[in-house]
């Protein structure tokens, strides 16, 4: 069927209100209409869905559309109705509808009303809806999602492996429309071949960049909801989306946005159905401005004016990464997409995979991997990203080049020329069969089971490269990647080979700068909710340490059980001005502030009033309470004089881990009991000393007390007493 431009423009303004088609869309449906095999990537926001819906409309039949969620089927469905007066239109097809509501489905495609029939997989699989469907004129079947297909896709899903079989059955020659907006070649290649169209198909690749996205990744301590809540309040009235893994997460998070004043709801696929939609709606309608979602949320949510995309989690895979900050500015106009990155999270979704066939671990791990290398490298995040999709992409020139936060604050380069050397020659030396982790093991001289098999530690080579860090090699290794002198074998689970450039420069070496990985080291994020202290008012720090000194005196206290260190550089970071914004101080709580909170406040208004400082409001971030049922349970257990070693693991926390807890419960004021547990691990004179050395200190730093004591006691004696202490002589 060949339709001319001026028919397919017309019909798009008259259908769709646009006036001229996006990218590659023109050319995609002039492929359908001549009913040829079709695959298009293109990235979201690209326009794809009008790739299929606007040849459905002006063809005879009805197109089959192949969509792995409901949510999306019902959107894409609803906006149909919304241009057409003929409400059948578009149906879908699936376990949503009752018995009634199927038959009147299959009523209009006899009828010749529906254009465009919304399947899940699953549900074209059944014998029923075979049998029907291949009695009707089919136009052509979509894949939206093509990814799914593959098992390198960040969304394997099963079911889709079947579907050349399933439209082989409905028409033998019924055209066949991929579509995805994340594929790396890889993937491309297995969409292809299993829809088994790769010799014949017609394929549309749009380019990946989105210039108008900016993108940043931070590092994730425990400070991490205040800035969300200070980034969501900074960004008040604009819309935007924040992606968790759990759906715990999500809850608890969208509850600590709505207590401190952000219009948010929470989305997740474990809320009735009912729910969801209503959520989906207020985020559309724009009675809330922040979605916090699993990746169940956004998938064909056609809301182009989602000015930002947080990840409080960073996810599996770069193509989820690029497919959820996607959904950031797809009117063209700002998206920024910001990221918190931890290794914690990374160790947690590894945990999550090993329970899978070994083939699908070797798939996760090689994915993490590359979300590993995007959150740590230094490099133009944006070309890491094109890269990995298999698009060049060069900074000074290109649109975009300086819209992330590596290019905007780079970090200072290095020549590097004679350990990319070093490292070509060594990895033609091992026959190029490690992976990136165990190639940098064998420069840096580290055995492991792999290297010793191959027996690549008695080389000569190996160790060659120990005067410099792992994360340099790691670094290096991740650039020569994008630079392509060297490539990943996907095949084999990401193998590094060398390629035609690499061996071209160990003919003729050249100048190569590097710049080394981001350090998100455990040990370099503050894991105590301590504030960051290089921002708080130090003239204020004073006044308020002389309240505590003059305080303690009155009181007979060490003045750190009146209030911490960290209490006070959270208090001239916020300027808290009432007893309710003093007890959502770190390390206060309601106790500590109602007694001994007043004089504190008291100074702050006077110092604020005098100053004419202007309070950020969104610097008091108020709690929830999300972690009362834990707290109420270790007080109750322990009033019961439980051991405390059972009341950890009740909670399956380690030793260390339950200590923290109780120290927090502790330090923000209230009382606990546990002279049983002492008593039993320390006689009278113990104690006395440990309480006398506490009382007197200035300082209640358990490294000073581990000195002053010589050994005698150990870290979790010395904070178990300390927690004794505090109850007692300051709650």
């Amino acid at each position: 069927m060949v339709i001319s431009s001026e028919i397919l423009h017309n019909a798009l303004k008259s259908y769709f209100g646009f006036d001229n088609f996006k990218g590659l869309q023109e050319s995609v449906i002039n492929s359908i209409l001549q009913r040829k095999h079709t695959f298009a990537i293109m990235p979201t926001g690209g326009g794809k869905s009008l790739c299929y819906q606007l040849p459905a409309i002006i063809q005879d039949g009805t197109a089959i559309v192949v969509s792995p969620l409901i949510a999306l089927m019902k959107n894409q469905v609803d906006a149909l109705r919304g241009i057409s007066e003929n409400e059948a239109i578009a149906h879908v097809l699936n376990s949503s509808l009752n018995k009634t509501e199927i038959k009147q489905v299959k009523s209009d495609i006899d009828c010749g009303l529906t254009k465009l029939l919304y399947v899940a997989p699953e549900s074209l699989s059944k014998r029923d809806n075979i049998n029907f469907l291949s009695s009707k004129k089919i136009s052509f079947v979509a894949i939206d999602e093509a990814h799914c297909i593959s098992e390198w896709g960040h969304d394997f899903r099963p079911e889709y492996r079947n579907l050349r079989k399933i439209i082989t059955e409905i028409g033998e020659n019924i055209p066949i429309i991929g579509l995805t907006a994340t594929a790396t070649p890889k993937v491309q290649d297995d969409i292809l071949k299993n829809l088994g169209i790769a010799n014949e198909a017609k394929t549309f690749k749009a380019s990946f960049n989105r210039p108008n996205l900016f993108y940043e990744i931070l590092p994730k301590d425990d400070q991490v909801n205040s800035e969300v809540i200070r980034y969501v309040k900074k960004n008040e009235g604009k819309s935007g989306i924040i992606y968790c893994l759990s759906r715990k997460r999500v809850e608890q998070l969208a509850q600590i946005l709505q207590v401190n004043g952000i219009k948010a709801v929470p989305y997740h696929a474990g809320l009735d159905s009912k729910k969801r939609s209503i959520h989906q709606d207020l985020f559309l309608m724009e009675d809330i401005d922040v979605v916090v979602a699993t990746i169940a949320f956004g998938m064909g949510i056609d809301k182009p004016d989602v000015r930002f995309v947080i990840h409080y989690d960073m996810p599996k895979s770069i193509e989820s990464y690029y497919q959820e900050t996607g959904r950031a500015g797809r009117d063209g106009g700002e998206g920024h997409c910001l990221a918190f990155y931890s290794y914690n999270d990374i160790e947690r979704l590894e945990k999550f995979m090993s329970g899978k066939p070994v083939a699908e671990q070797e798939i996760g791990f090689a994915l993490l991997q590359e979300v590993i290398a995007l959150a740590e490298t230094s490099i133009s995040r944006r070309k890491f990203i094109l890269h990995y999709f298999g698009e060049k992409f060069d900074n000074l020139n290109d649109p975009g080049g300086d819209m992330d936060d590596n290019v905007r604050n780079p970090k200072t380069k290095i020549e590097a020329k004679l350990n990319v050397f070093k490292l070509l020659k060594i990895l033609i030396s091992t026959n190029e069969k490690y992976k990136i982790k165990d190639l940098v093991k064998v420069i840096i001289g580290e055995e492991n089971a792999l290297i010793k098999s191959h027996k690549t530690n008695l080389e000569l080579f190996f160790g060659s490269g120990s005067d410099m860090e792992q994360s340099y090699w790691t670094a290096l290794l991740r650039q020569l990647l994008v630079a392509g002198l060297v490539r990943k074998e996907i095949e084999t689970y990401g193998v590094i080979k060398i390629t035609s450039l690499g061996k071209l420069f160990l003919e003729n070496p050249k100048s190569f700068m590097m710049t080394e990985d981001h350090n998100y080291d455990q040990t370099s994020i503050s894991k105590n909710n301590i504030p960051d202290n290089q921002h708080t008012d130090q003239k204020l720090i004073k006044l308020l340490k002389d309240q505590r000194r003059s305080d303690a005196k009155k009181l007979s206290l060490p003045p750190y059980a009146i209030f911490q260190d960290p209490s006070l550089d959270d208090m001239a970071l916020k300027y808290p001005i009432s007893i309710e914004e003093l007890s959502n101080i770190y390390g206060v709580g309601e106790g500590k502030a109602k007694k001994f909170g007043k004089n504190f406040v008291d100074i702050i208004k006077t110092y604020v009033d005098e100053n004419n400082i202007v309070r950020s409001e969104d610097l008091i971030i108020k709690s929830t309470g999300m972690n009362s049922s834990i707290k109420l349970f270790i007080i109750q257990s322990i009033d019961r004089k439980l051991s405390l070693i059972d009341i950890a693991k009740a909670k399956g926390m380690e030793m260390q881990d339950f200590i923290t807890e109780l120290e927090s419960i502790v330090f923000s004021g209230t009382k606990i009991n546990i002279d049983y547990w002492i008593d039993e691990y320390m006689d009278e004179d113990q104690q006395q000393e440990i309480h006398d050395y506490f009382m007197h200190s200035e300082t209640d730093s358990i490294e000073s007390a581990i000195t002053k004591f010589g050994g005698d006691y150990d870290d979790e004696e010395l904070r178990l007493y300390r927690i004794k202490f505090i109850s007692e002589v300051a709650n």
